[in-house]
């Protein structure tokens, strides 16, 4: 067994660097800083390139145009960051871009706590750009998850080609633990699928690109098309508007209809591949405990003394927060009387977990679990005890 005291920010730039991340671009903010500082320093020795940008709006640009170009590439920033990302994450949305964006959050709102650590961005990462698509965003608990879901945020980001967030916070970013390395998961990640190279016989100064390979097609309307990077073979038109198999603008109702079920249903129709958790049952229980991210290590001690006094305590650990991963959800909550939900905000997902115990009480004709939230928002981590509370 080979043990190592890290961080969960060199847990995230190795896993970004065993998923073969080529190109990072990062703007200082903390927490968010050492994931810039660590992939300055070790993506060039795999011959990657890691840069400072000037401010935010600059990183991500950079980093959707190296994807483009044939780089498989990520970024990091906190809440303020993301404010800005903003208008290019529906870009990367429109244009079926495949990014990682890892969101180290801190207390806000606007600058907010810059060294104080919590769990306001998680509705923001879901609706903070316009047009309310689907992105994905895992939540690991751990420094070892922290690297798992880095991974698993590559491959997913190639399958659906979207931008698939990582989020973490101030204390599991910057917090240091004993880690197996031995025993870390190390997730495979699918390569890019690429447009094929033309025949031959097309290969003349009369070959037109485009009568041959259409950059926006899709068939089914729930598949992911082909990439085709800038500077090969095919023509490439790549917009942040409402556009046609050719990539150009279009307002044809039939076409325009298409793009963006497209835009939904190749997430949405698929959800059950990008649902992870960790499900810790007890028999009997008729109590759930529900965390993400650093909640979830208070959850685990609360759990670990409930049952030590004679309650029957079951729990779930969300992995994925976006799509709301509702089969995990309606599984751990199946004769469940009260769910005590563990966040540092006022109830962000709380509301999520309320919904789908309401519409499962309704299909199945009993009482909706009660859902008690138990938050912290003055920049202290939660405590096991206020879990314990909701159920003594």
């Amino acid at each position: 067994m080979a043990r190592e005291y890290m961080d969960g920010a060199t847990a995230i730039v190795r896993g970004a660097i065993d998923a073969g991340c080529t190109f990072f671009a990062g703007y200082p903010i903390t927490p968010a800083t050492p994931i810039l500082l660590h992939m300055v320093r070790e993506l060039p020795k795999v011959g990657g390139v890691a840069l400072e940008a000037e401010d935010e709006i600059a990183a991500i640009s950079m980093c959707i145009g190296a994807t483009l170009a044939g780089a498989r590439a990520m970024t990091a920033t906190s809440g303020p960051g993301i404010s800005l990302f903003s208008e290019n994450i529906g870009l990367a949305i429109m244009a079926e871009i495949p990014l990682v964006i890892v969101d180290a959050q801190r207390l806000g709102p606007a600058t907010g706590g810059a060294t104080t650590g919590a769990q306001g961005d998680i509705q923001f990462l879901r609706w903070g750009t316009s047009g309310g698509y689907p992105v994905i965003v895992l939540a690991p608990a751990s420094v070892a998850e922290c690297y798992t879901l880095t991974l698993r945020a590559f491959d997913l980001a190639e399958r659906f080609r979207v931008p698939v967030f990582l989020a973490t916070d101030k204390d599991m970013v910057m917090n240091m633990a004993t880690v197996d390395t031995e025993a870390l998961k190390r997730v495979p990640v699918r390569e890019r699928r690429l447009a094929a190279t033309p025949p031959p016989q097309y290969r003349d100064p009369r070959w037109r690109p485009e009568e041959t390979f259409l950059p926006w097609a899709f068939e089914p309307i729930d598949a992911v098309p082909p990439m085709a990077h800038f500077g090969g073979p095919h023509i490439v038109r790549v917009t942040t508007s409402t556009h046609d198999e050719h990539g150009f603008l279009t307002k044809d109702p039939a076409k325009v209809q298409r793009l963006n079920e497209h835009l939904w249903r190749k997430i949405m129709d698929h959800r059950e591949e990008t649902e992870f958790a960790h499900y810790d049952p007890q028999e009997g229980a008729d109590v759930l405990f529900l965390a993400y991210g650093t909640p979830a290590r208070a959850m685990r001690e609360a759990v670990r003394q409930a049952r030590a006094a004679g309650h029957r305590v079951s729990a779930l650990t969300l992995h994925t927060l976006w799509p709301v991963p509702e089969g995990i959800l309606s599984f751990a909550l199946r004769g469940v009387r009260r769910v005590v939900v563990g966040e540092l905000n006022f109830g962000q997902y709380t509301r999520e977990v309320e919904r789908i115990a309401y519409r499962e009480a309704a299909r199945h004709g009993v009482p909706a679990a009660e859902v008690i939230g138990v938050y912290r928002v003055d920049g202290l981590p939660l405590h096991p005890e206020a879990f314990l509370k909701a159920i003594t």
